[in-house]
């Protein structure tokens, strides 16, 4: 099993959300469905701009808060590093 960190966002540049799971697919389906309310459906935050997967779930939280205390340059340049056209990773999982 493979645990997952990731960061949603809004649009290029957009609002960011960062959260992690067990299961990716599911979870970012559900925000896009706004299943979960709260910020990411207040504020569309529905993109998959980035993720790493983990063998552990301690180490995908571990990382998730490490990300969270993050100035928002640095969760830029993570993202554009893997995706610097800001694509919705979404239509691309094969998890």
């Amino acid at each position: 099993m493979s645990f997952y960190t990731y960061l949603l966002a809004s649009g290029p540049y957009g609002t960011l959300y960062c959260g992690h799971t067990d299961d990716l697919a599911s979870r970012i389906w559900k925000h896009k469905e706004k299943a979960y309310g709260g910020f990411t459906a207040k504020y569309n935050v529905v993109r998959l701009a980035w993720y790493e997967s983990h063998e552990e779930r301690e180490y995908a939280f571990r990382r998730e808060r490490q990300i969270k205390k993050w100035n928002r340059a640095w969760k830029i340049r993570l993202t554009e590093e893997l995706n610097p056209r800001w694509d919705d990773l979404y239509e691309t999982l094969n998890c």
